[in-house]
């Protein structure tokens, strides 16, 4: 089937694109880059049907993208470990937040915010990789945007919940404009100038979208356009 091939996550595309870009265009562009983002984005698409079988256990359904991704996934990872020897000492950075993803998975909770989280950070970490294979040396500079990666997306998670989950859920929408407003004051004293202009966006996004009744699939769209605007400021900015 295709949705057992597809993720059903439109928001996670995002996340799994702008890390990247903040950390490649960071440091110095290369062509091994392009093979990373390849194995990234087969490493995502392995695992949406793994957790989808550790949550169901239809192993009918979930054979198949299991194999056909992880089988192009060892060729990709074995090119990129050849041309970056040291990289795999990254993964063990990963491999504990994706244990909790697992464990939400099994218990059917795969919308709790703990989960959410594990999954902002450790798509965030990409950035400390992506800037590692550009030859990066400023590691500051690479945790100041890994920084800011996770502020963006979990304030996106919030959001989303406000449009989907929680959307008659009064004292949520108040948290999530409440921490849209903590970060833009975190921007504005930590972050370089100018940062605090995407997320003035996003804070007037998280106060004024939920009370229009924005669906689900303009929401969506919206979001595609708000992250390229966090990726043009991050280019223009950094």
């Amino acid at each position: 089937m295709k949705k057992s091939y597809i993720p059903k996550q439109h928001g996670a595309w995002a996340m799994l694109a702008v890390p990247f870009l903040s950390g490649m265009f960071a440091s110095n562009p290369t062509w091994s880059h392009a093979l990373l983002f390849a194995g990234w984005m087969l490493v995502y698409l392995f695992s949406y049907p793994f957790l989808q079988w550790i949550r169901t256990k239809k192993t009918k359904n979930y054979k198949n993208p299991m194999l056909l991704y992880g089988g192009l996934l060892i060729p990709v990872a074995a090119g990129l470990i050849w041309i970056e020897p040291l990289i795999w000492r990254w993964i063990p950075l990963f491999l504990p937040l994706f244990i909790v993803n697992c464990y939400f998975a099994r218990r059917n909770r795969e919308r709790a915010f703990l989960n959410d989280l594990a999954a902002v950070i450790q798509f965030s970490l990409m950035t400390f990789v992506a800037y590692y294979v550009g030859n990066g040396l400023d590691w500051w500079l690479a945790a100041e945007l890994f920084a800011l990666n996770v502020l963006y997306f979990t304030g996106t998670v919030f959001y989303v919940k406000t449009i989907i989950r929680e959307k008659n859920n009064v004292r949520f929408y108040w948290v999530s404009v409440a921490y849209h407003t903590v970060i833009l004051g975190v921007a504005a004293l930590l972050f370089p100038k100018w940062m605090w202009v995407p997320l003035l966006i996003l804070l007037i996004r998280a106060f004024w979208s939920p009370r229009t009744h924005i669906t689900v699939k303009r929401c969506g769209m919206l979001e595609i356009l708000y992250s390229v605007f966090v990726v043009a400021t991050v280019l223009i900015v950094y």
